[in-house]
Protein backbone atom coordinates (compact mmCIF):
# COMPACT_ATOMS: atom_id res chain seq x y z
CA UNK A 1 0.00 0.00 0.00
CA UNK A 2 1.05 3.83 -0.65
CA UNK A 3 -0.10 6.79 1.07
CA UNK A 4 -2.39 8.94 -1.01
CA UNK A 5 -0.27 11.92 -1.75
CA UNK A 6 2.72 10.23 -1.07
CA UNK A 7 3.87 11.41 2.63
CA UNK A 8 3.61 8.44 4.93
CA UNK A 9 3.91 10.38 8.62
CA UNK A 10 2.12 12.80 9.53
CA UNK A 11 -1.12 11.17 7.81
CA UNK A 12 -2.47 13.24 5.06
CA UNK A 13 -5.00 14.76 7.25
CA UNK A 14 -2.61 16.30 9.48
CA UNK A 15 -2.99 19.82 7.85
CA UNK A 16 -6.28 20.27 7.81
CA UNK A 17 -6.76 18.85 11.85
CA UNK A 18 -3.96 21.00 12.86
CA UNK A 19 -6.05 24.05 11.73
CA UNK A 20 -9.11 23.30 12.69
CA UNK A 21 -7.60 24.29 16.30
CA UNK A 22 -5.78 26.70 15.18
CA UNK A 23 -6.42 28.66 12.50
CA UNK A 24 -3.18 31.24 12.44
CA UNK A 25 -1.18 28.73 11.40
CA UNK A 26 0.66 29.16 8.35
CA UNK A 27 1.36 26.75 5.56
CA UNK A 28 5.17 27.40 6.00
CA UNK A 29 4.68 26.82 9.92
CA UNK A 30 2.98 23.67 9.22
CA UNK A 31 5.78 22.70 6.70
CA UNK A 32 8.62 23.40 9.38
CA UNK A 33 6.48 20.87 11.89
CA UNK A 34 6.21 17.96 9.40
CA UNK A 35 10.24 18.50 8.69
CA UNK A 36 10.60 18.63 12.70
CA UNK A 37 9.10 15.09 12.85
CA UNK A 38 10.95 13.77 10.05
CA UNK A 39 14.11 14.75 11.87
CA UNK A 40 12.40 13.32 15.01
CA UNK A 41 11.75 9.95 13.38
CA UNK A 42 15.13 9.71 11.81
CA UNK A 43 16.73 10.09 15.01
CA UNK A 44 14.59 7.39 16.62
CA UNK A 45 16.22 4.03 17.75
CA UNK A 46 12.40 2.73 17.21
CA UNK A 47 8.63 3.94 16.60
CA UNK A 48 7.74 6.89 18.30
CA UNK A 49 4.71 6.92 20.35
CA UNK A 50 1.75 9.17 17.92
CA UNK A 51 1.34 11.52 20.85
CA UNK A 52 5.13 11.88 21.29
CA UNK A 53 5.29 12.35 17.70
CA UNK A 54 2.57 14.60 17.07
CA UNK A 55 3.44 16.54 20.44
CA UNK A 56 6.76 17.54 19.51
CA UNK A 57 5.46 19.18 15.72
CA UNK A 58 3.22 21.26 17.41
CA UNK A 59 5.96 22.70 19.97
CA UNK A 60 7.98 23.46 16.99
CA UNK A 61 5.14 25.62 15.67
CA UNK A 62 4.06 27.03 18.96
CA UNK A 63 0.36 25.31 19.11
CA UNK A 64 -0.55 23.66 22.17
CA UNK A 65 -0.67 19.96 21.95
CA UNK A 66 -4.32 20.19 24.37
CA UNK A 67 -5.69 16.07 24.84
CA UNK A 68 -8.17 17.43 22.24
CA UNK A 69 -6.18 18.08 19.58
CA UNK A 70 -4.09 15.18 19.94
CA UNK A 71 -6.89 12.70 20.02
CA UNK A 72 -8.18 14.19 16.26
CA UNK A 73 -4.56 13.99 14.92
CA UNK A 74 -5.21 9.67 15.57
CA UNK A 75 -8.89 9.70 15.57
CA UNK A 76 -9.71 6.91 13.19
CA UNK A 77 -10.11 7.31 9.96
CA UNK A 78 -11.30 5.52 6.84
CA UNK A 79 -8.18 3.41 5.56
CA UNK A 80 -8.97 4.67 2.37
CA UNK A 81 -8.96 7.74 2.66
CA UNK A 82 -5.58 7.92 3.01
CA UNK A 83 -4.15 4.85 1.75
CA UNK A 84 -4.40 2.46 -1.79
CA UNK A 85 -3.23 -0.68 -3.10
CA UNK A 86 -1.21 -1.20 -6.09
CA UNK A 87 -3.36 -2.55 -8.57
CA UNK A 88 -1.62 -5.92 -8.44
CA UNK A 89 -1.62 -6.22 -4.89
CA UNK A 90 -5.08 -8.11 -3.74
CA UNK A 91 -5.31 -10.71 -6.39
CA UNK A 92 -1.51 -11.68 -5.28
CA UNK A 93 -2.40 -12.37 -1.43
CA UNK A 94 -5.42 -14.06 -2.91
CA UNK A 95 -3.84 -16.48 -5.14
CA UNK A 96 -1.12 -17.24 -2.06
CA UNK A 97 -3.92 -18.16 0.14
CA UNK A 98 -5.13 -20.47 -2.33
CA UNK A 99 -1.82 -22.17 -2.66
CA UNK A 100 -1.28 -22.85 1.41
CA UNK A 101 1.37 -20.02 1.37
CA UNK A 102 1.06 -18.78 4.99
CA UNK A 103 1.74 -14.90 5.37
CA UNK A 104 3.11 -12.28 8.06
CA UNK A 105 4.08 -8.38 8.17
CA UNK A 106 7.09 -7.17 8.82
CA UNK A 107 6.82 -3.50 9.41
CA UNK A 108 7.46 -0.29 10.88
CA UNK A 109 4.52 0.94 11.72
CA UNK A 110 2.48 2.21 14.71
CA UNK A 111 0.10 -0.39 15.91
CA UNK A 112 -2.95 0.22 14.58
CA UNK A 113 -1.42 -1.51 11.23
CA UNK A 114 -3.58 -4.66 10.86
CA UNK A 115 -6.81 -2.04 11.19
CA UNK A 116 -5.49 -0.16 8.69
CA UNK A 117 -4.74 -3.22 6.10
CA UNK A 118 -8.36 -4.54 7.31
CA UNK A 119 -10.67 -1.62 6.05
CA UNK A 120 -8.56 -2.16 2.83
CA UNK A 121 -9.32 -5.69 2.27
CA UNK A 122 -6.08 -7.07 3.31
CA UNK A 123 -6.55 -7.77 6.71
CA UNK A 124 -7.68 -11.99 6.51
CA UNK A 125 -4.45 -12.62 4.62
CA UNK A 126 -1.72 -12.26 7.25
CA UNK A 127 -1.30 -14.39 10.33
CA UNK A 128 1.53 -12.67 12.36
CA UNK A 129 1.81 -8.78 12.47
CA UNK A 130 5.40 -7.81 13.72
CA UNK A 131 5.27 -4.39 13.80
CA UNK A 132 8.24 -2.56 15.57
CA UNK A 133 5.57 0.21 17.89
CA UNK A 134 4.78 -3.00 20.00
CA UNK A 135 8.78 -5.40 19.47
CA UNK A 136 10.38 -1.59 20.17
CA UNK A 137 12.44 -1.98 17.37
CA UNK A 138 12.86 -1.42 13.49
CA UNK A 139 14.05 -3.12 10.49
CA UNK A 140 16.78 -4.54 10.31
CA UNK A 141 16.90 -5.69 13.98
CA UNK A 142 16.72 -9.46 13.52
CA UNK A 143 13.72 -9.09 16.01
CA UNK A 144 11.53 -8.15 14.12
CA UNK A 145 12.26 -10.30 11.48
CA UNK A 146 12.33 -13.46 13.80
CA UNK A 147 8.69 -12.57 15.59
CA UNK A 148 6.93 -13.00 12.43
CA UNK A 149 8.81 -16.59 11.48
CA UNK A 150 8.44 -17.65 14.62
CA UNK A 151 4.96 -16.91 15.00
CA UNK A 152 4.22 -17.99 11.56
CA UNK A 153 6.45 -21.54 13.12
CA UNK A 154 8.65 -21.77 10.36
CA UNK A 155 12.26 -21.83 9.96
CA UNK A 156 13.92 -18.41 8.19
CA UNK A 157 15.27 -20.34 5.37
CA UNK A 158 11.26 -21.43 4.38
CA UNK A 159 10.73 -17.80 4.51
CA UNK A 160 10.62 -15.06 1.60
CA UNK A 161 10.55 -11.62 3.02
CA UNK A 162 9.79 -8.47 0.70
CA UNK A 163 10.39 -5.03 0.70
CA UNK A 164 10.75 -1.68 -1.05
CA UNK A 165 13.64 -1.19 0.55
CA UNK A 166 17.12 -3.41 -0.52
CA UNK A 167 19.17 -2.70 1.97
CA UNK A 168 15.77 -4.02 4.80
CA UNK A 169 16.39 -7.20 2.14
CA UNK A 170 20.08 -8.10 2.01
CA UNK A 171 19.75 -8.11 6.05
CA UNK A 172 16.78 -10.24 6.25
CA UNK A 173 19.20 -12.27 2.97
CA UNK A 174 21.85 -12.48 5.78
CA UNK A 175 19.92 -13.89 8.90
CA UNK A 176 18.83 -16.75 6.29
CA UNK A 177 15.65 -15.65 4.95
CA UNK A 178 14.96 -15.52 1.13
CA UNK A 179 14.57 -12.16 -0.28
CA UNK A 180 13.02 -10.04 -2.98
CA UNK A 181 13.23 -5.89 -3.21
CA UNK A 182 9.99 -4.84 -4.60
CA UNK A 183 11.21 -2.13 -7.04
CA UNK A 184 8.20 -0.70 -9.31
CA UNK A 185 10.53 2.11 -10.98
CA UNK A 186 13.66 1.26 -11.49
CA UNK A 187 16.30 -1.47 -10.28
CA UNK A 188 17.09 -2.16 -6.57
CA UNK A 189 20.78 -0.40 -7.24
CA UNK A 190 22.25 -3.39 -5.23
CA UNK A 191 22.90 -7.07 -6.18
CA UNK A 192 19.80 -8.21 -3.55
CA UNK A 193 16.81 -9.90 -6.32
CA UNK A 194 14.09 -7.90 -7.06
CA UNK A 195 10.65 -7.68 -8.68
CA UNK A 196 8.82 -5.33 -10.40
CA UNK A 197 5.11 -6.48 -9.13
CA UNK A 198 4.09 -8.01 -6.43
CA UNK A 199 2.60 -10.95 -8.69
CA UNK A 200 6.08 -11.87 -9.90
CA UNK A 201 7.04 -13.70 -6.38
CA UNK A 202 3.76 -16.43 -7.70
CA UNK A 203 6.38 -18.44 -9.86
CA UNK A 204 8.20 -19.07 -6.62
CA UNK A 205 5.29 -21.24 -5.01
Amino acid sequence: MRPIGGRWNPRADFEATVLAHAPSVTPAELAAAVAAGDRFFESAISTPAQDDYHRLMLNHIGVTPTPGLLADLTRPVDPVAVLETFPDVLGTPQELRRRGVRMAVVSDAWADLPTLHAGLGLGSFFEVYAISAELDCTKPDSRIYHHASTGLGLDPARCLFIDDDPELVAAAIGLGYEGRAMCRDAAPGTEVPSIATLDEILELF
